[in-house]
């Protein structure tokens, strides 16, 4: 079998405020922090590969014997949101951060938008993506006005029943959006239900995002003729750029239950998978009950992948940025996050500290498939394996 390296990114899964945490409103977040000592947690996979061995990670129980080789990264990019966060991952540092609108979008531009689209708008605010429906829900309805709205990141997101814009229709609005405005992603948000009281997202959230500035990982990794498999959300983020082959998912336990598959399957390359659930469901809306329970589901999941790994994978677990559940925001937050690396030629209980800048995961990606690459990092390879 080739070499396969699998990188899941447990989305908003962060480890600790970074020393700049303070200028993003972040001072004394942990995303970790707040989960691990709740009755739902218990993640002893994630204990055995060194989760908790992590400088400076101060919750859970460290293990004598890590299983795996284990640092902490500090993003260099200027921002907390996924779209940079992942750019960072394939080595592309963003040192200017992406435009956010806190006072909502000018009026201007949500005038050219309603003249395109032909709906009027509202909201037009920074909203919590679930509370928006509630409170603008019905209107929509009676109404045909498209929900627009935004968060603390760089977000333009429309929401739209599927009874009254058909979800085809809602995705072309989106791709109007997307051509008019520089904002990280413009995001589909699909709903359904009768009323404010059970209105509820679909699954057929899309995301349009904005190409990568430069080349990342999954170009040089496509372009040398290996495999780049974007699982979830993956595809989206980079708007397409090196993705050989896009699987949709649904959610953790599916995305989970796809990467699974791809164990079971003969690919040459890069499984490149995002585990959304815990920032979209519960990052986002302060569940930590929620959160502690879906860290806990990941890990059961996580002895099953290690069982059908073979002699030449590489298991890479990392994350984007935080999202701790226990703050009063419901934003992201600036954190360390883990990079946990497991296989059969790793070396156990390798401590490579703290690195400065998410791109070492692509790097070492690079380095393991022989893929030449000029990325923003530095390989971590020669200390990891055997």
């Amino acid at each position: 079998m080739e070499k396969r390296v699998f990188l899941i990114v447990l989305d908003s899964f962060g480890i600790g405020a970074e020393p700049d945490a303070a200028a993003f409103g972040d001072e004394g977040t942990n995303t970790l922090g707040a989960i691990a000592g709740h009755p739902n947690f218990n993640c002893p996979n994630l204990k055995k590969l060194g989760l908790f061995n992590i400088d400076g990670v101060t919750a859970g129980e460290k293990t004598d014997a890590p299983a795996g080789a284990f640092a902490r990264l500090q993003e260099q990019s200027m921002g907390k949101d996924t779209t940079i966060g992942h750019w960072e991952i394939a080595g592309v540092v963003s040192p200017n951060p992406l435009p956010t609108f806190p006072n909502g979008f000018p009026e201007e531009l949500i005038q050219e938008f309603e003249a395109k689209t032909g709906h009027k708008v509202l909201c037009n605010l920074p909203y919590s993506g679930t509370e928006v429906l509630k409170d603008y829900g019905e209107e929509h309805m009676r109404t045909g006005a498209l929900i627009v709205y935004t968060s603390a990141d760089s977000v333009f997101q429309i929401a739209a029943h599927e009874s009254v814009v058909p979800v085809a229709e809602l995705y072309r609005y989106c791709e109007l959006a997307r051509g008019m405005l520089d904002v990280g992603r413009v995001i589909a948000r699909p709903f359904a239900g009768t009323c404010a009281a059970d209105f509820r997202r679909t699954a057929n959230r899309h995301d349009y995002s904005l190409k990568p500035p430069k080349p990342t990982m999954l170009d040089a990794i496509h372009a040398s003729g290996l495999d780049t498999i974007g699982v979830g959300k993956i595809y989206d983020i980079f708007d397409g750029e090196g993705v050989s082959e896009k699987l949709k998912t649904t959610g953790n336990a599916n995305g989970m239950e796809v990467t699974l598959e791809l164990a079971k399957r003969d690919f040459s390359g890069l499984a490149f998978v995002n585990l959304v659930d815990f920032d979209m469901l519960y990052g986002h809306r302060n569940d930590v009950d929620g959160y502690a329970a879906a860290a806990t589901r990941f890990d059961g999941y996580l002895v099953q992948l290690v069982k059908l790994l073979g002699p030449d994978d590489l298991l890479l677990i990392t994350a984007d940025h935080g999202c701790d559940p226990s703050t009063p925001s419901t934003d992201h937050s600036r954190e360390y996050v883990p990079l946990l690396a497991f296989g059969s030629h790793v070396r156990e209980g390798v401590n490579l500290g703290t690195r400065r800048s998410f791109g070492c995961v692509a790097c070492t990606v690079c380095d393991y498939l022989g893929v030449s690459a000029r990325l923003d990092g530095e390989s971590l390879l020669n200390d990891i394996l055997r």
